[in-house]
């Protein structure tokens, strides 16, 4: 069973953004860019780098660069549990 994007964060995890510039196989002087996101755990980055692999072996066009941005959205100690409300008129 895959895990929510919630207890993925509270297992630390972060949303990873990366950009790819590579060149387009026909035209080699023409740079194109991909959009991947993820939750990825910083600062080794397994799935990002897992990606990356699968570009090199996997796809034609040859990698330029890589730009990429991770943000933790929550920790675990920023979360806590609400056991019961409170109304006031």
């Amino acid at each position: 069973m895959q895990e929510s994007e919630t207890e993925l964060m509270l297992k630390g995890y972060g949303l990873t953004t990366a950009e790819f510039f590579y060149h387009m196989p026909d035209y080699a002087h023409v740079l194109n860019t991909f959009i991947w996101q993820d939750y990825d755990l910083a600062p080794d980055h397994p799935r990002l780098f897992k990606f990356i692999e699968f570009w090199q072996d996997e796809i034609e066009g040859p990698l330029h660069s890589v730009r990429f941005n991770h943000r933790k959205m929550i920790s675990p100690g920023e979360w806590r549990n609400v056991v019961g409300e409170f109304h006031y008129h």
